[in-house]
């Protein structure tokens, strides 16, 4: 799907291209400032650069890297980054009707370039799968547009701050660029009353346990949000945030 000629040429490749354009400032500000922090705690460069192309995963590098450099148990960097990533178990099963006619080679290629804001924007673009064989080819054409221009604003962001990080100065404030990039992409899938509630216990209770060794308050702070959703999904709350 990504690597056909005629996806390229498809208006809805340009349209994701432009969709995509509008947020991949704040997405290579987050890649640029984890790629300097890959370096500076600990990691070579050859590990920064095959850890920001291979893993490919914004929330969870910043996640890990912080426990890598400070000797955590493995289970624990492990752990950590699954629950990071467990929004995406979400993300492909919604995604599934769109691409299950694809070869499993292409599956898998989607769902490693597929990111958070390219998710959103796709599924905005397109809220209902399938159609005809002409609107299957522009669901295509836009995923392989958007998903493309994520993955080199991140990457080339990323390699380009683990290049250039012995250069950067930490008064350069890179981490609250970053910060403000989070933000941005947070706000951006706060998109009902349900998500806005989830994010603000996971703040809440990310901020009280902050004191937890080993930066388990994440750990804390998503396992909150999952309960206070589980609790509050069948409730007519979640009902109207979703109409």
């Amino acid at each position: 799907m990504f690597f056909l000629p005629e996806n390229y040429r498809h208006p809805e490749f340009r349209q994701g291209l432009r969709d995509q354009f509008a947020v991949a400032p704040g997405i290579a500000a987050w890649g640029l400032m984890t790629g300097v922090a890959m370096v500076k705690s600990g990691l070579s460069t050859v590990e920064a650069l095959l850890m920001s192309v291979l893993v490919f995963a914004g929330s969870a590098q910043l996640a890990a890297v912080p426990l890598i450099s400070s000797g955590a148990p493995m289970w624990v960097i492990l752990a950590t980054a699954f629950c990071v990533n467990l929004r995406f178990v979400v993300f492909s099963a919604h995604m599934r009707p769109y691409v299950m006619h694809l070869p499993l080679s292409q599956r898998l290629v989607c769902g490693y370039l597929t990111g958070d804001l390219s998710y959103v924007l796709f599924v905005k673009r397109f809220p209902k799968h399938g159609g005809s064989a002409a609107q299957v080819r522009a669901q295509q054409a836009y995923l392989a547009g958007n998903c493309g221009l994520n993955w080199f604003a991140w990457v080339g962001a990323s390699v380009l701050g683990v290049l250039l990080s012995s250069l950067v100065p930490t008064a350069w404030g890179l981490g609250f660029a970053g910060i403000l990039a989070l933000i941005g992409i947070t706000c951006s899938l706060a998109s009902s009353r349900l998500r806005v509630v989830a994010a603000g216990v996971a703040a809440t209770a990310a901020v009280a346990a902050f004191a937890l060794p080993l930066k388990l308050n994440i750990l804390v702070a998503i396992a909150a949000a999952v309960a206070m959703c589980l609790m509050l999904e069948k409730t007519p709350l979640a009902y109207r945030s979703r109409s």
